[in-house]
């Protein structure tokens, strides 16, 4: 997961990459709902700041049941949205 924060941002903006290996294009639009259902849910409960969201996800995730798609998708906005340390100006 990729995040760009923005300043004048009134609700995250969101977007998939679902790639072939993950599997045919039915079962790609079921993870993009799954993934687009879970963000949904993040955001209503307030744990999914704002910004723009870069989403891409592999085979596993096909694979994955609908609870362990949401856990791992909270510890990526976690470690997305993380503060990163300011890189050494010299």
């Amino acid at each position: 997961m990729r995040f760009l924060a923005e300043a004048g941002a009134t609700r995250p903006r969101v977007a998939f990459a679902v790639g072939r290996p993950v599997g045919s294009a039915v079962v790609r639009n079921r993870v993009r709902r799954r993934l687009r259902g879970a963000l949904a849910d993040l955001a209503s409960d307030g744990r999914l700041p704002t910004g723009t969201y870069l989403v891409s996800v592999g085979p596993e995730a096909a694979r994955a049941a609908y609870l362990d798609l949401n856990s791992m998708l909270i510890d990526a906005v976690r470690a997305a949205t993380r503060p990163r340390p300011e890189a050494d100006a010299r």
